[in-house]
């Protein structure tokens, strides 16, 4: 486990001179930045804009995580993602598909309830979804105790995602064909991590911060970081994008109409006065003198001080309260006041409950959740909406991603505390699932629901069994039980006979076994 610049590697040290070619760039599927071989210190890393912009995006994606409709909508996806009780926490490890013995299983399940720990994932679990969710990213520090790093993770740090950024060093070398047309061989890939305090990009308030990029930084060996994503990206697979990222611009109507509702309902509810002065055949010069002297004579200078509660004389008026003052030439009609009616569709909220359902509809939230009539449907299960369904599957999307934390989390600690090495994690880490808890109420009516339906499918066809069924059909297609549950079924109800003999059977009945 050599230590290089800072962090450490858990793997063994790979033959220097074995080197693998392809034609074909590496895959770009976690959104680190490529860059050509040649030496950290001795090459000039330029990742704008790249670089630029992904913090720029997290910027953008906690603002919009500060408005209501997108918080109320983030809140439902946190709860229903990880649900805590007091009995368990929100996730729990399974190891019934691996092969490994039982000793194992049991190190595996106490490390795991270890990084749990470190997590504080009863507490803070929460947070540590939400802000996933927002900035489509996490990162944390993987600390060991350097004098005894058999210990494993002593303590996992969280890194600000605008700090830090991953790279993938590529050595690249041209090559030429048979028709001497130069093409790029690309060998192998050294992964690892620049932290940098600067940041760039702006900020929520708008204001630029320290320019520069992470052209220079601390190299951070990949091992000591711990790195999950959205998954999700741009055209080019350079950019990660974030789950709110197709809601930016249903957030942005949103905020324009909303403001435009307001502007136009202060403006338009007064209704006001319009003045039609006669002012004969006086100059203009005068006209408006004379115009100015009625108004001041006229005007209402009595306004309402919200912050004493008493009636106050000013001049200073709002311009959209104010009357209107029009002169009138010699000939037309003498002096008059009308009066200018106010809005008429006040009342109309149709634009801005567009908007907001295609904000729902971007954040993949049923828009039955944004009706506050609309209350919980504690019926049957099959009453449930199909945006409710789709939501369910979303929520099973997230939680299979976020599971990579804990794989990430889990093979570091395996390997350092010796449990087992890297290479036989991998092996098995496809055979690792994390079962999150549910809503219980809706998980006991579902199951519930689905037994009633066998039981009543098996009582139809129950004198079938044995002539045009058997009982190996109706565990697999009936009662939908795979062939291990079957045999353990089957194991059970010997048992069961063997303990306690039905009456029958006792007495020589028809069950009685020959």
């Amino acid at each position: 486990m050599p230590i290089n610049v800072f962090g450490y590697k858990i793997e063994k040290t790979k033959d220097q001179n074995q080197e693998l070619v392809s034609f074909a760039p590496p895959e770009d599927d976690d959104g680190a930045s490529l860059v050509q071989g040649g030496g950290f210190y001795g090459t000039y890393l330029d990742f704008d804009p790249y670089v630029k912009n992904d913090i720029d995006l997290i910027y953008k994606y906690r603002d919009m995580a500060l408005h209501p409709e997108v918080e109320t909508a983030i809140d439902d996806i946190c709860n229903d993602a990880l649900v805590f009780d007091e009995d368990r926490v929100a996730v729990t490890l399974n190891l019934d598909k691996t092969s490994l013995s039982p000793n194992i299983r049991k190190r595996v399940n106490e490390e795991f309830d270890g990084i749990l720990k470190l997590l504080r994932f009863r507490s803070r679990g929460h947070e540590i979804f939400r802000k996933w969710y927002i900035e489509s990213r996490l990162y944390y520090h993987m600390i060991l105790d350097p004098k005894t790093p058999k210990r494993g993770i002593v303590e996992l740090r969280p890194i600000d995602p605008t700090k830090i950024r991953k790279v993938k060093q590529v050595n690249k070398k041209q090559a030429r064909d048979t028709s001497a047309q130069p093409f790029t061989l690309y060998g192998n890939t050294e992964e690892f991590y620049i932290y940098n305090e600067r940041q760039t990009g702006t900020n929520t308030a708008g204001q630029q911060s320290n320019s520069g990029g992470l052209d220079t930084g601390l190299k951070i060996m990949p091992d000591a970081i711990c790195h999950i994503n959205s998954g999700m990206y741009d055209a080019t697979r350079k950019r990660v994008f974030g789950y709110l990222h197709k809601a930016i611009k249903p957030l942005n109507q949103l905020r324009m109409i909303e403001d435009a509702v307001v502007i136009y309902r202060i403006s338009r509810a007064p209704e006001r006065r319009v003045f039609y002065v006669d002012v004969g055949n006086l100059p203009k010069n005068k006209a408006e003198q004379y115009l100015r002297d009625i108004m001041n004579r006229y005007r209402n200078k009595l306004v309402y001080d919200a912050s004493t509660g008493e009636m106050r004389d000013d001049r200073r008026h709002m311009s959209m309260l104010e009357d209107y003052w029009m002169p009138r030439r010699e000939g037309g009609r003498g002096t008059e006041i009308t009066t200018l009616d106010g809005g008429q569709n006040l009342g109309e909220m149709e634009d801005v409950d567009y908007f907001k359902k295609r904000l729902y509809q971007a954040l993949n939230v049923p828009v039955s959740r944004l009706e506050a009539d609309n209350g919980f449907n504690m019926g049957r299960s099959a009453e449930i909406s199909r945006d409710e369904v789709k939501f369910y599957k979303f929520i099973e999307r997230l939680r299979v991603k976020f599971s990579e934390l804990f794989i990430n989390l889990l093979r570091t600690q395996l390997v350092l505390k010796g449990v087992m090495s890297k290479e036989e994690f991998e092996e098995l880490a496809h055979d690792i699932l994390f079962e999150y808890n549910r809503d219980n109420y809706f998980s006991e009516l579902k199951e519930t629901e689905i037994m009633k339906e066998r039981l009543e499918m098996m009582r139809e066809i129950g004198e079938f069994i044995g002539q045009f069924f058997s009982k190996e059909y109706v565990y697999k297609k009936i009662m939908k039980l795979t062939d291990e549950e079957a045999d353990e079924m089957k194991k059970q109800i010997d048992k069961e006979r063997e303990e306690d003999p039905p009456l029958d059977d006792e007495m020589g009945g028809p069950n009685a076994r020959r």
